[in-house]
């Protein structure tokens, strides 16, 4: 895993209150408990506070998983 995925493992584990849990680049809404629309708006906001980026509106509609998730947040992150 990189950087990235070691920043996020601590935020999917407090956003799904599951201190266990380990995220890969297939993580996704289909395979993690809770991961709800609720679970989504949460993750978001908060991966946003910590990377400093913002996702536009329907970037994470395109999203498939985790993997695809932190490309995105590398693409924005060069800017």
């Amino acid at each position: 895993m990189d950087e990235l995925f070691d920043r996020l493992q601590p935020i999917f584990r407090d956003i799904f209150e599951n201190p266990s849990l380990v995220v890969t680049a297939e993580s996704s809404a289909k395979n993690i408990e809770g991961w709800d629309s609720l679970a989504q708006i949460n993750l978001i906001s908060a991966v946003e506070q910590e990377f400093r980026i913002r996702f536009a509106f329907g970037e994470l509609e395109r999203v498939n998983n985790v993997g695809e998730m932190v490309e995105l947040m590398r693409t924005k992150l060069k800017r």
